[in-house]
């Protein structure tokens, strides 16, 4: 079993920046990557941003270039670095864990970006 707990989400403005923070325990062994999914009201949910345990990434491409996400091994911890936020970037953003065959979800982080 992996335990994810988000942080850093709340209000901001438009232009403006957030950081996200996920800290994982329990059986953080077998975490092959890490992610953040977000889902806005009435949409599905969908990748942002994911990192494996060697540090490749990838992006949606709505956020690159605005949003970075890293990895700290030796803390189980995964960030999410994001700038420029818009309004559509507002939604609840979920931290993932990879740990096959299961998939472990923290409880999410409501970030709401006004205009």
């Amino acid at each position: 079993q992996v335990r994810l707990v988000e942080s850093g989400g709340g209000l901001v403005q438009a232009g403006g920046f957030l950081r996200l923070s996920c800290a994982a325990s329990g059986s953080i062994y077998s975490i092959n990557a890490m992610a953040w999914y977000r889902e806005a009201p009435e949409k599905a949910r969908e990748l942002v941003a994911r990192i494996t345990s060697a540090g490749s990434t990838n992006y949606a491409d709505s956020v690159k270039g605005r949003f970075t996400i890293s990895r700290d091994t030796a803390k189980s911890t995964v960030a999410l670095q994001m700038n420029s936020l818009k309004p559509e970037d507002t939604a609840v953003y979920y931290c993932s864990a990879d740990s096959p065959p299961y998939n472990f979800w923290g409880q999410g982080t409501q970030v709401t970006v006004s205009s």
